[in-house]
């Protein structure tokens, strides 16, 4: 082989070899940038589950409240009957706070005659709270249950509250919402603003979203 040649040779193969090296060098280069995108994908993916638990567990601990505190005398009652009838309803508790009841509610609101217990119920089923006095109550303490009766806030056109006189009533004042019940000898007793806040559109609501307007009656106020 002559000199010539053989220099042909290993230029050839010199570049060869750069051409592998810088083949491999790319190979690399492209599997490392594979990895750091893999594992920024992956640091992604834990930011994110990190946050989702973490998120929801600081804002618990910023807001957590203590569960309201019981309101001392309140009754419950399960396993009221919901059905619909035209027919009169006998009812367990005086006045009811539940049970089967008109397929019509009473608009609720301020009444100073007394109610059919039918209608009432059914707003009790809407959420509303339903407040009766003895009609021999003192002139100012029913001012004092009307006025408490309006002062939550107006929801649906509406207080969801409904009062009114019961005759034979077992209290001065009786507070119902559905399955709730609480007895009164005063209506300056502060439970009774404390039972409307409580019980008002509350948990204990049959059908939440119904309304408590637009019924049967006309209130007094």
């Amino acid at each position: 082989m002559t000199s010539t040649a053989k220099q042909h040779r290993q230029a050839v193969e010199t570049t060869r070899r750069e051409h592998i090296a810088q083949l491999r060098a790319a190979e690399q280069q492209k599997e490392r940038r594979k990895k750091l995108t893999r594992n920024a994908a992956i640091a992604a993916v834990v930011v994110g589950v990190v946050a989702a638990i973490a998120i929801p567990v600081a804002m618990n601990s910023s807001h957590t409240t203590k569960p309201a505190a019981a309101i001392a005398g309140v009754q419950t009652f399960t396993g009221l009957a919901r059905t619909h009838t035209t027919q009169p309803v006998t009812y367990a508790q005086t006045q009811p706070v539940g049970g089967d009841h008109s397929p019509q509610w009473l608009t609720c609101g301020v009444y100073t005659t007394a109610v059919p217990n039918e209608l009432a119920v059914h707003d009790l089923e809407h959420g509303a709270v339903w407040i009766t006095y003895q009609p021999n109550l003192p002139a100012a303490q029913v001012a004092i249950i009307q006025a408490d009766a309006k002062a939550p806030p107006v929801v649906r056109g509406t207080w969801f509250v409904t009062v009114s006189p019961y005759p034979g009533l077992p209290s001065s004042v009786v507070a119902s919402a559905w399955g709730t019940q609480l007895k009164l000898t005063s209506a300056s007793d502060s439970r009774l603003v404390a039972f409307i806040a409580r019980y008002r559109l509350g948990p204990q609501t049959p059908e939440p979203g119904a309304s408590c307007a637009g019924g049967i009656g006309t209130p007094a106020r």
